[in-house]
C-alpha cells in the first residue's frame, strides 16, 4: 500500500467535508481552473469578486471556501511532487474519506492536465527569499466614529527577508576585510558577529498586519505548508 501523501489534520478532515458536499456540477469546473493556474504562486487565482460568486454557487462561508481552494491546492501541488498516477490519487483521496464522486473528478482532472501542469512547475524560475528574522508587535486601532468605543486588536509581522545575492555579497565583502586584516596586520579584526550585522543590514523589511481573523486564516495556511512538508520528509 503507498505511503499517504496527503495527511488528515484537524484543517483536511474539515476540508473533505465541505468538498464532499459542494455541487458535484459545478466543481469540476473550479477544479479546471485550479490546475490552470496551479504553478502561479505568487497570484491570486480568484479576483475577489469572483470569490463572492464562488461562495454563492456552492454555499460556503469566506473561510470554509478558502480552506477549500487552499485544501484542492495542496491536493494537486503533492500530486505534483510525488508524480502521482490519477489511480493512484483516486485512491489517495479515498483514503482520506474524500467520496467517490469528487476523487473520480480529481482523477479525470489530473489525467487531462497533470502532465502539463507537471510541466509548467518544471520551467518556473524561482529566485527565493530566505526569512532570516521573526519581530511581532500588538496594535489596538480605534473605531473611527467618536460614539463608537470598540477597540480592534492587531498583529503585525516584521519579516526580515534575504536573497542569495546579498548574501553572497556580505559574505565577499566580509572575506575581504578578513583578508586585509591579515595583510596589513590590522588591529581590528572583522569576527562572525560583524558578517552577522552586514547580514542584517542587507536584510529587505516586510511588515504584515492582520486581524484576529486574518491571523487564524494564515495559522491555517501555515498548518497545510507544515503538512506538506512532513509529506516530503
Amino acid at each position: 500500500m503507498a505511503a499517504s501523501v496527503v495527511p488528515e489534520s484537524d484543517s483536511i478532515r474539515r476540508a473533505v467535508s465541505l468538498l464532499n458536499a459542494m455541487d458535484p456540477g459545478r466543481f469540476p469546473r473550479l477544479l479546471s481552473r485550479l490546475l490552470q493556474k496551479l504553478h502561479l504562486k505568487a497570484e491570486s487565482i480568484f479576483s475577489e469578486e469572483e470569490e463572492e460568486k464562488l461562495q454563492i454557487a456552492f454555499s460556503l462561508e469566506k473561510q470554509d471556501l478558502h480552506l477549500v481552494l487552499e485544501t484542492i491546492s495542496f491536493i494537486l501541488e503533492q500530486a505534483v511532487y510525488h508524480n502521482l498516477k490519477p489511480a493512484s490519487l483516486q485512491q489517495q483521496l479515498q483514503n482520506i474519506h474524500l467520496g467517490q464522486d469528487k476523487a473520480e473528478t480529481f482523477a479525470s482532472a489530473w489525467a487531462a492536465a497533470g502532465q502539463d501542469t507537471m510541466e509548467k512547475f518544471r520551467q518556473r524560475v524561482l529566485t527565493p527569499q530566505k526569512l532570516e528574522t521573526i519581530g511581532w508587535q500588538l496594535n489596538l486601532q480605534m473605531a473611527e466614529s467618536m460614539q463608537a468605543k470598540l477597540k480592534s486588536p492587531r498583529a503585525v509581522l516584521e519579516l526580515g527577508v534575504s536573497d542569495e545575492d546579498s548574501k553572497t555579497h556580505a559574505s565577499k565583502y566580509f572575506t575581504s576585510l578578513r583578508a586585509s586584516s591579515v595583510l596589513f596586520s590590522c588591529s581590528w579584526f572583522p569576527s562572525k558577529g560583524y558578517l552577522q550585522s552586514l547580514l542584517e543590514e542587507n536584510l529587505k523589511k516586510v511588515f504584515v498586519e492582520f486581524s484576529h481573523q486574518e491571523l487564524f486564516e494564515f495559522y491555517n495556511k501555515l498548518e497545510t505548508i507544515q503538512a506538506q512538508l512532513d509529506s516530503l520528509m
